[in-house]
């Protein structure tokens, strides 16, 4: 069975790119355009990942993950902030804040998938 990853992005050339990226890596993605979406879709589909922008409409990433991580059916999912977004303390900021990781925007694609693999294998 695929592992499923959800992918929350707004950005439709970003977004066809990382699921892209995901097929090609043996995993199976799910997609949301904005970070209430993202959070209907985490709680119905149960993804194994969750890969999420920060500045989205509608609702942002943080917003998103606090409410993910409020929710016992989608706590202990890893999520991982996929930005652009400069925080202070780099990735540890993200962390602090209660992702699992941060993987950089642009993406490098050898690292994208080597921290999806980390979550996921």
């Amino acid at each position: 069975m695929l592992k499923r990853v959800l992918v929350i992005e707004d950005n439709e050339e970003s977004l066809s790119l990382f699921c892209a990226v995901l097929k090609c890596g043996g995993y199976e993605p799910l997609h949301a355009k904005n970070g209430m979406e993202g959070v209907k879709m985490a709680m119905e589909a149960k993804p194994h990942l969750i890969l999420m922008d920060i500045q989205m409409p509608v609702m942002d990433g943080f917003d998103a993950l606090r409410i993910l991580k409020s929710e016992a059916s989608t706590r202990y999912i890893p999520s991982i902030a996929l930005t652009s977004e400069q925080l202070g303390g780099g990735r540890d900021g993200f962390i602090e804040y209660g992702f699992d990781d941060y993987i950089p925007k642009p993406i490098k694609l050898r690292e994208f998938i080597r921290i999806i693999d980390k979550h996921l294998k």
